[in-house]
Formats: structure tokens, sequence, C-alpha cells
């Protein structure tokens, strides 16, 4: 088991969470199935290595945990159906609206209030994100940008209401959450059987990208607020071409590299100023 980390420990926690979320499209790619089915295979895959982690869970059913686990739930479910009805870069671009929703409902429900520099910060992001996906972004496909939108909020909710077991374990309600998705996704994996270079890949989404990947981001959401838990996981999207590249060759286009600079520039900012100000009042 790994222990609580210290603040520090906890957003290099998060980094490395995005890291592992953002392999998340070139592993998809070398899965043959029905994506609905390859989210409840990856989502069995998780809830046995969870499993296999907490060893006894802790399972309060509580209404935080439950919350915790139906909005991970809709929050994979509604991102997946997002894609199959309008563009991955729509997807992506529109669940990653995320963190202000996170702003607006962080202080009603945890008592987390939201700084001017957190407003400028987030609205910095999303510029960058939209600068980022401008070559791939389409306005049309309003089914699926609803759906996107909708799995942005619930994506919000989410990292609300595993922060609000911070007292507790949070990482239940992800095993919950995966285990209802496994379940919900059941009839479609009966539709046919994945090769065995997709079992590969299943493999790895299930116990790296989403298994582990979440461990870490249930601990480290105890040591950070909920705006933190899902303002820095921001900068997987941005990830995702740099392994493309490196696979494949694939060259980003030049404003997906002006969009990912200030992404990266205003997370360095967002933690670098705080820790000026804080050394120079110590001086």
């Amino acid at each position: 088991m790994l222990s609580n980390p210290s603040r520090t420990q906890a957003i290099l926690y998060l980094i490395l969470t995005a890291i592992l979320w953002s392999f998340g499209g070139l592993l998809i790619k070398i899965v043959t199935w029905n994506p609905i089915a390859i989210a409840g295979m990856r989502s069995a895959i998780a809830s046995i290595f969870i499993l296999i982690y907490l060893r006894h869970p802790r399972l309060t059913w509580s209404r935080n945990q439950i919350l915790g686990a139906l909005f991970y739930s809709a929050t994979v479910i509604l991102f997946v159906y997002a894609t199959k009805k309008t563009t991955a870069a729509n997807a992506i671009l529109l669940q990653y609206s995320a963190p202000i929703y996170v702003a607006l409902l962080g202080n009603r429900i945890l008592g987390e209030k939201t700084s001017r520099l957190d407003w400028m910060i987030i609205f910095t992001v999303i510029g960058g994100m939209m600068l980022f996906f401008l070559d791939q972004f389409q306005i049309g496909n309003v089914l699926g940008n609803l759906l996107a939108i909708m799995s942005g909020i619930t994506f919000a909710l989410l990292t609300i209401y595993l922060r609000s077991q911070k007292d507790a374990s949070p990482l239940e309600s992800v095993l919950m959450g995966n285990i209802l998705t496994a379940l919900i996704a059941l009839p479609f994996m009966f539709t046919s059987a994945p090769s065995k270079t997709s079992w590969l890949g299943l493999i790895l989404l299930g116990t790296f990208q989403i298994g582990l990947a979440y461990i870490l981001y249930s601990i480290a959401i105890k040591q950070v607020t909920a705006l933190e838990g899902s303002l820095i996981p921001i900068i997987e999207p941005i990830l995702n071409p740099v392994w493309v590249f490196l696979v494949l060759g694939e060259t980003p286009s030049k404003w997906a590299l002006v969009g990912g600079s200030i992404i990266i520039a205003a997370m360095i900012l967002r933690y670098l100023l705080p820790a000026l100000n804080n050394k120079r009042q110590k001086n």
C-alpha cells in the first residue's frame, strides 16, 4: 500500500496519473472491438487490479461513496458515447471543461473557495486547449458535443465526491464505479471476441491506464483541492500526440504546440507564483 503522500508528492502523483491516462488513445488503437465493450472490459480488469491492491475494501455504502461510484461510471460511459457521436478532439476538449464546474461547485459542496488566480489559470488553460485542438474541432455533431459536456460535468462531480472522502478511502468509489461500468457494458462484450493483440491492449488499459492511474489519483486527491484534482490532469490530452509522434511519427500542428505550451506555462505559474510569494513574505 502506498503511504499518505505530502502535498508535493500528491501533485507528482497527479502528473503521473495524467501520463498514464494519456496512453489511452494509443492503446485503444491496438484494440479491435466495440467501444462500449472496450470500456467495460477495461473496467473489469481495473476492478480486479484495484481489488488486489486494496485487499480488504471498505464498502461503507455512504452517500459520498455511492455518488463517487455513479459519477465515475457516468464519466466513462458518456465519454465513450461522445467519442462515437463526435470527434475525439471535441470529446476531449469539452470533457476538460471540468475545472470550471469544479470551481463553481467546489465551494458549495466542499467549502473550497476558488481564488482570482485560479480563475485566471482555468480560462488560460481552456484557451490553450482550444488552440491545441483548433485544427480538429468541429461545430457540428450536437448530440456528441452534449454528451461530451455532460461527461465534463460528471468528471467534475467525480473529482468533488472523491475529494469529499479525503478522511476515508475514495478508491472504493472507483472500484464500485468500475464494477458498475463492467456490468453495464456486459451485453456489448458478447457481440464479438477481441483478438490476441487486442487482449494485450485491454490488459494494459485495465491495469495501468485505469487501475494504477486511479490508485494514484485516489491517493493524491486526499492531499490537494478538488480544483487541483481536475486542473493538473488536464496535461493528459497534450501528451497524447507526443506518444503518437514518438511511435507513429505524426507531427503535431503548430497550433497544438502553441496551445500545449500555454497549458504547461499556466500550470507552472499556478504553483510557482504562490511559492515565490511565500518566499518573499518569509524574507
